[in-house]
């Protein structure tokens, strides 16, 4: 069959219109439960339904490492003063902890680490930067308490601030129980030490 010109372009303008509405379907479709997740991550939905639809919908930690990495690669000339910062924390899940307990351990470590920031000049300007720039907070899995103390001993080789939580013994767990490492950190500082970890669930 003879294409003409015209049909040929009437051809190429259906396939991306389907392409498109492939995108569209996929993204109706993504898993609400990673949706979720990178929301708590301060993502906007669109963007984060995205993220997923663009990483197969595989799971929350590639759709946030693809959204991160394509925010850095948009910025490539950024200068020390638009550095971004987080603070992150790592749940020791080699303990039994309950979520709600999970929840206010994390809560320790968010003001502990704050507090102790504060009080210094240089880490002080670090946490205005941080809270100005929306106080972006994440949640790691960490294996065990060796692992948590492996991770504090890395980031304070590389000069970032950190607060390990230990447990009073109230409740669910023994006292002096390392529950949380809480760091802070220019993102791509943070990212060397914690980078690999899982997303808390």
């Amino acid at each position: 069959m003879k294409m003409t010109a015209a049909g040929t372009r009437i051809v190429i303008m259906d396939t991306c219109e389907q392409k498109a509405a492939d995108v569209a379907h996929e993204a109706a479709e993504v898993n609400p439960q990673y949706l979720q997740q990178l929301k708590d991550l301060d993502i906007p939905e669109e963007e984060a339904k995205k993220a997923l639809v663009l990483t197969g919908n595989v799971s929350a930690e590639e759709a946030a490492i693809f959204y991160f990495d394509s925010l850095e690669n948009q910025n490539p000339d950024t200068d020390d003063d638009d550095t971004y910062y987080k603070m992150v924390f790592v749940v020791n899940m080699e303990l039994s902890m309950g979520v709600g307990k999970i929840a206010a351990q994390v809560g320790h470590g968010a003001v502990g680490l704050y507090q102790l920031s504060i009080k210094d000049a240089k880490t002080k300007e670090m946490v205005n930067k941080w809270d100005e720039y929306g106080a972006k907070k994440v949640v790691l899995q960490g294996s065990s308490t060796a692992h948590l103390l492996e991770l504090q001993a890395l980031a304070l080789s590389m000069d970032l601030p950190t607060y390990l939580v230990q447990d009073a013994g109230r409740t669910q767990i023994a006292a002096g129980s390392h529950t949380v490492l809480a760091i802070m950190g220019e993102e791509e500082m943070v990212n060397k030490a914690t980078g690999k970890l899982k997303l808390l669930n």
